[in-house]
């Protein structure tokens, strides 16, 4: 059975971390709900409009995975958001992987808590705002355990495919890997 993952969108969402993370996940058969904070509509930070497929109050159920795609003012709307920290805290109580990029890592599973007792990586001088129980490093992309946090727009390929290597399997991400020409 397909891992379920969603993938948060708020308005000011960095576009190439949004859309890269979403294309290599459905590439994998992950099955990837795209949800808003605020209108179904969300404008990133580049003035693409992307259509969610759902509002983030209406997800029901508790998903495999949950990502955060960084960007400025997106990481700062997530971070304000009550429905994405609750879902947060569902997929992480459940034993789900949470995932942020670039500024999210610390404008949201930082700030709530999810990050706490880990190593973590986000977008340079962002790591300022880690809560002091988060070890940063300077690392591309950070797996400890259950979360998974990378640095910025240059790191979502190699991100999404750590993604799909937890999520599917490793033999999957390697196949992507090369037919998308990405460097190893």
């Amino acid at each position: 059975m397909a891992k379920k993952a969603v993938v948060v969108l708020a308005p000011g969402f960095e576009d190439i971390e949004a859309i890269t993370i979403i294309d290599v996940l459905r590439r994998a058969g992950v099955e990837v709900k795209v949800a808003s904070v605020g209108n179904t509509t969300v404008e990133s930070a580049h003035g693409v409009p992307v259509t969610a497929d759902l509002k983030i109050d209406a997800i029901k159920d508790t998903p495999d995975a949950i990502i955060l795609p960084g960007g400025l003012p997106g990481s700062e709307n997530l971070g304000k958001s009550k429905e994405t920290k609750k879902l947060a805290e569902a997929v992480a109580a459940a034993g789900g992987l949470c995932a942020a990029i670039c500024a999210a890592p610390a404008l949201t599973l930082g700030q709530w808590g999810l990050l706490d007792g880990k190593t973590a990586t986000c977008y340079p001088s962002f790591e300022k705002q880690f809560p002091v129980s988060v070890e940063h490093s300077e690392d591309r992309v950070v797996v400890d355990g259950k979360v998974v946090t990378s640095r910025g727009p240059g790191t979502a390929l190699e991100f999404a495919l750590t993604l799909v290597e937890i999520l599917v399997d490793s033999k999957t991400a390697g196949e992507l890997q090369q037919g998308m020409l990405a460097r190893a």
